[in-house]
């Protein structure tokens, strides 16, 4: 009873890997086919790639690198990232001010 419980288990793996990849054929075709649109604006252009890459990488991250059962440990790291990077951001727009202790002669 358990290798056919594992078995099935393992076909749903396999099934879900295989969508995963059917699914990033679809994202490159889509990329390939976006490089082909007349649209004037290069801004709209540099959007449309980079939301079809933004997918492409989630699913690439959260399927075939096991982060999406991660949530937890994804969302602390997140957190400590956001943390550093407004500290850093602080000080970089804190020591650009003419009366901070940097620029006193």
């Amino acid at each position: 009873m358990s290798d056919s419980h594992s078995a099935e288990e393992f076909k749903h793996h396999v099934r879900r890997y295989v969508a995963v990849f059917i699914a990033l054929i679809v994202g490159t075709v889509a990329t390939v086919g976006a490089s082909y649109l007349k649209i004037d604006s290069v801004a709209a252009t540099v959007a449309i790639a980079l939301l079809i890459a933004c997918i492409k990488g989630f699913l690439v991250a959260g399927y075939f690198m096991h982060l999406i059962s991660e949530k937890k440990m994804i969302y602390g790291i997140l957190i400590a990232t956001v943390f550093f990077f407004a500290g850093l951001m602080y000080l970089t727009v804190w020591s650009m001010d003419s009366n901070s202790l940097i620029h006193i002669k």
